[in-house]
């Protein structure tokens, strides 16, 4: 009886070491591929998209396609899969849609890595790239809202690619979802859970990443902080995986002020995420607050802070990480 009690605890033994192992293995990965994230690179991309030549990106007009052409050419040079419907990288959207004039479309742009063991599960990770064009003369640029969060999607998806090229594709697939007509009433990612690529009761969860770039005037004394919106709002383990990952490897301060039930702002509400939620699907909003330049032509990228644009990064691709490879998906509540 000894003997069999010293072999089953010698083989316990060894399988929690060999769990430790694969665990330890997926965090150097992890760390490995994060290094992909590149503070130059964001800080050209959103350079790019906030020029005065994208005219302010406003919904079917030249400036947003101009951006649509640039975010289809980085995943073609990626070499990132096209979903099979949209060959191209665009989900095209009639004009009417948005209430444009006739032949006005627009579109959202769609790249992903398909999963090696959960290929039908998904995760999403989202950033509106419109913003609102010109009024007058000026430019409304919109560098934090939302070329931040556009650039951090480019390079997270990077990141990811640069893992599958070395043989460590994740376990679920991962959809780069750029949408459009946010600015207009989130027109965008309301076409998408309408008409989605991936069924929306196989999406595992939305990671939606609008204005990261900056620090709001509640932080500017401590601007290592980002707001956490609805993690807890469908999945209480998405909120404790968010947790568990900024306090293992980043410890930022993370503010759970908008989202509170009465928070007056409803940013809850108001941004591509919510669309998913309705739908059932755990999100988390990612956001550095409102600023003096919120929506206003004095929106530039001289005014990023780039370091902090890359841990926020950082911090997202994490835990889409985490996600991605998870032994089961994360839960959602029961109602």
């Amino acid at each position: 009886m000894r003997i069999l009690l010293l072999f089953t605890l010698f083989i316990s033994l060894l399988s929690c070491s060999a769990k430790r192992d694969l665990e330890n293995k997926d965090e150097l990965l992890m760390k490995k591929y994060a290094e992909e994230i590149d503070t130059e690179d964001l800080k050209e991309h959103l350079y790019l998209l906030a020029s005065d030549v994208l005219e302010g990106r406003k919904t079917g007009e030249k400036g947003q396609k101009m951006a649509t052409n640039y975010l289809t050419a980085y995943y073609k040079h990626l070499e990132l899969q096209a979903p099979q419907k949209y060959p191209e990288y665009e989900q095209t959207i009639p004009g009417e849609y948005f209430n444009l004039a006739a032949g006005k479309s627009s579109e959202n742009v769609l790249a992903y890595i398909l999963g090696s063991d959960f290929p039908e599960e998904v995760l999403i990770i989202s950033a509106h790239f419109d913003h609102l064009g010109i009024k007058g003369e000026m430019v409304f640029n919109g560098a934090d809202d939302n070329a931040s969060g556009t650039s951090a999607v480019m390079e997270i998806a990077e990141a990811f690619q640069a893992a599958v090229e070395d043989g460590h594709r994740p376990k679920r697939s991962v959809l780069f979802l750029h949408v459009t007509g946010e600015e207009s009433g989130l027109y965008g990612s309301r076409y998408y859970v309408s008409h989605p690529v991936f069924k929306i009761e196989n999406t595992v969860t939305n990671l939606n990443i609008d204005m990261i770039g900056r620090v709001d005037p509640k932080h500017e004394d401590k601007p290592e902080y980002i707001y956490l919106i609805g993690s807890d709002r469908l999945s209480q383990e998405l909120h404790e995986i968010a947790e568990t990952v900024n306090r293992e490897h980043f410890g930022l301060k993370l503010d759970y002020t908008f989202n509170k039930e009465n928070d007056p702002n409803r940013f809850y509400y108001r941004s591509d995420h919510y669309n998913f939620a309705q739908n059932g699907v755990p999100v988390i909003f990612y956001f550095n607050g409102e600023h003096a330049d919120y929506h206003r032509p004095t929106d530039t990228p001289e005014k990023i802070d780039y370091e902090l644009l890359k841990l926020r990064t950082d911090y997202i691709f994490y835990t889409a990480w985490e996600l991605a490879n998870r032994s089961k998906r994360v839960a959602v509540d029961p109602k």
